[in-house]
């Protein structure tokens, strides 16, 4: 007998990418809530460094991605979500906001507009850019995101999964 499980398409090589390079904490319950969340690019800018997971917790890599920002350029919130964390970090103003679906943003070097606890929208002035970012001469968001203590390419989230398709699901046994 052969059973069958629904599974976006797009999703499939990007979870076996993920899974395989970067570590995924597990779900605080057995049984976490669906939510479907939006994400928009929090600024205009391209890519000047793409995301580089680290083969291991602990070593090098960019868990995120840059992109092009002046200083002074607003960023905007990726979806809607609370501010967990907004201060500095190392010497630089970092901002992080958790969104319903688990996933939290990391957006750094900023001067936060908003405070921790702030309920914030999708494509809302959260910060603006302020300070440098190590690696980029001409000015720089260093836009990062985590499942847990996962890292995750942000670009990812700005994709729809597509449509979704039916593969067979093995029984061993």
């Amino acid at each position: 007998m052969r059973a069958w499980c629904l599974v976006p398409a797009a999703s499939v090589l990007a979870l076996a990418a993920a899974s395989a390079s970067v570590p995924v904490a597990a779900p605080r319950s057995r049984l976490a809530p669906a939510a479907v969340v939006i994400y928009a690019a929090p600024v205009a800018g391209r890519v000047l460094r793409p995301f580089d997971p680290p083969t291991t917790p602990y070593g090098p890599g960019h868990r995120g991605v840059d992109l092009a920002a002046a200083a002074g350029t607003p960023v905007r919130a990726a979806a809607d979500g609370t501010v967990t964390f907004a201060g500095p970090v190392a010497g630089r103003g970092v901002l992080v906001v958790e969104h319903a679906d688990g996933i939290t943003t990391e957006y750094e070097p900023v001067r936060p507009r908003v405070a921790r606890g702030a309920r914030v929208r999708r494509g809302e002035v959260i910060a603006a850019v302020a300070g440098r970012h190590p690696g980029c001469a001409d000015g720089c968001l260093h836009w990062g995101a985590r499942r847990g203590a996962g890292y995750l390419d942000p670009l990812t989230l700005l994709r729809p999964l597509g449509p979704v398709v039916l593969l067979p699901w093995r029984r061993d046994g």
